[in-house]
C-alpha cells in the first residue's frame, strides 16, 4: 500500500507542483518581494519566515492526503481491497506514510532554497535533530488528521475544501508575522492553536533562541491531534464498512 500510494504521488503532476513548487514560490515572494517591509525584531525576515514556510509545506501535503483518501473511498477500489487478504489499516497507513515522506522531501528542498537565499540558522546538530523531530511529529499528526477528513468527506471536492482548513492555520499564527502585530481580537486564537507553538519551537531551535515556553505545548498539540485523528480514522473506517 505504501508503494501504491508512492507511485500515485509520483504520477500526480498537481501533487508535485502543489507540494514542492508552491512553497518555493511563496518563500521567494515572502523573502525577496515582501521581506524588506516586514519587521520582526532582531532576526532577519528570511530567518524568521523559513520555519513558517516549512510548516506550510506540511499543510499542503496533508490537504493532498485528504483528497487521495476520498478518491480511494469513492472510486470503489477500497471495496475490492476488502475482498482480498489485506490488513484493513494498511490502506490508510500507506497514504499517511507517503504523506510524511513527501512532506519531509519538500522540507529539505525548502531549507536548501532558503539557505541559498540567505537563511543562516545558528543551532547546532542537537538543535537540528530536535527541530526535525518536532517537524516529523507535526507532519505525522497532520497526515492522520487529513486521512480522517478524507474518510469524512463524500467527494474529492469536499475533501479539498476540508483540507483548506488545515492550510488556513499557518496564516493565523506566528509563522509569517509576530502575534503581537495582529489585531487584538485575533491574537487569542493565534496564540492558542497548534501551529504557533510548533513554529516557535522549530524557529527557536534553528536560530538558537529559548524554546522553554513553546516545546511542551508543541508536543502536547502534536500528540493530541495525532491520537484523536488516529482514533477518529479508525472509527470512520469501521463506519464506512457498514455503508
Amino acid at each position: 500500500m505504501i508503494g501504491r500510494s508512492f507511485r500515485h504521488a509520483c504520477r500526480s503532476v498537481e501533487s508535485l507542483l502543489l507540494g514542492i513548487l508552491l512553497p518555493l514560490i511563496l518563500l521567494v515572494l515572502m523573502t525577496v518581494a515582501f521581506g524588506g517591509a516586514m519587521d520582526t525584531g532582531d532576526a532577519d525576515y528570511i530567518d524568521y519566515v523559513t520555519p513558517g514556510i516549512i510548516l506550510l509545506c506540511a499543510g499542503y501535503g496533508a490537504s493532498m492526503t485528504a483528497t487521495s483518501v476520498t478518491k480511494d473511498m469513492t472510486e470503489g477500489i477500497v471495496d475490492r481491497f476488502r475482498t482480498m487478504r489485506v490488513v484493513s489499516s494498511a490502506v490508510l497507513t500507506g497514504h499517511v506514510v507517503v504523506s510524511v515522506l513527501r512532506n519531509l522531501v519538500s522540507t529539505v528542498i525548502v531549507v536548501a532554497a532558503a539557505l541559498a537565499l540567505g537563511f543562516r540558522p545558528e543551532g547546532g546538530p542537537a538543535a537540528w535533530l530536535g527541530a526535525f523531530g518536532v517537524l516529523a511529529l507535526f507532519v505525522l499528526a497532520l497526515s492522520w488528521l487529513a486521512a480522517a477528513l478524507g474518510l469524512l468527506a463524500r467527494s474529492v471536492d469536499a475533501a479539498s475544501a476540508l483540507g483548506f482548513l488545515i492550510l488556513f492555520l499557518p496564516y493565523v499564527s506566528s509563522a509569517f508575522a509576530p502575534v503581537r502585530t495582529m489585531p487584538g481580537w485575533i491574537q487569542g486564537f493565534a496564540e492558542n492553536q497548534p501551529v504557533t507553538p510548533v513554529v516557535n519551537t522549530v524557529r527557536g531551535l534553528l536560530l538558537g533562541t529559548p524554546v522553554d515556553a513553546y516545546w511542551a505545548p508543541a508536543l502536547l498539540w502534536c500528540l493530541g491531534v495525532l491520537a484523536l485523528s488516529a482514533i477518529g480514522s479508525a472509527a470512520l473506517w469501521r463506519r464506512s464498512r457498514r455503508r
